[in-house]
């Protein structure tokens, strides 16, 4: 029986994979809020179908749990500085949402001007594994923007961009 590794062991291993950067936002009764996600992932074509994994901890999870709905803003090269407030790594004395230009789909969730795509979800089943809780998520509206911007991208604890070919 193999003992269980150190959480920095699997966050050690884990910078090696590079993932695409999205923002993940609730709401619930009047509230929002949205963090910083790379543990987001297309689950099924049909029906359509999203993970996000949250931090139990976090407001986000909080509404994400109350209101059954989230909102997926796949982030562009050019909001970096996006990425890096609603992860808590500036501007942490304002709300995450101030100057941030917003819309809705379906659900109400906000969705964030600028991505290069949105998802908005329905809630259809949650999971806790540890401190985490998975929640799919039923896609009801998508939008893809046409511009030709590269997407944000997150490898060993810096934020990147592709190469040019």
């Amino acid at each position: 029986m193999n003992e269980l590794i150190n959480p920095e062991q699997l966050k050690e291993a884990m910078r090696s994979w590079i993932t695409g950067v999205a923002i993940v936002t609730g709401c619930h009764a009047g509230a929002i809020h949205g963090m910083t996600a790379n543990s987001f992932n297309s689950i099924a074509l049909s029906p359509p179908t999203v993970m996000v994994a949250l931090k139990q901890d976090t407001h986000t999870h909080s509404l994400v749990q109350a209101g059954g709905i989230f909102g997926v803003t796949i982030l562009d090269v050019n909001q970096q500085a996006l990425g890096r407030r609603f992860a808590g790594q500036i501007d942490t004395d304002q709300p995450r949402f101030t100057g941030v230009e917003t819309f809705t789909m379906v659900t109400g969730a906000p969705l964030i001007k600028g991505g290069m795509a949105y998802l908005d979800c329905k809630v259809v089943k949650a999971f806790g594994v540890g401190a985490t809780t998975v929640f799919i998520g039923e896609v009801l509206a998508t939008q893809k923007n046409d511009h030709k911007n590269a997407p944000l991208l997150y490898l060993n604890r810096a934020w990147r961009k592709l190469a040019e070919p």
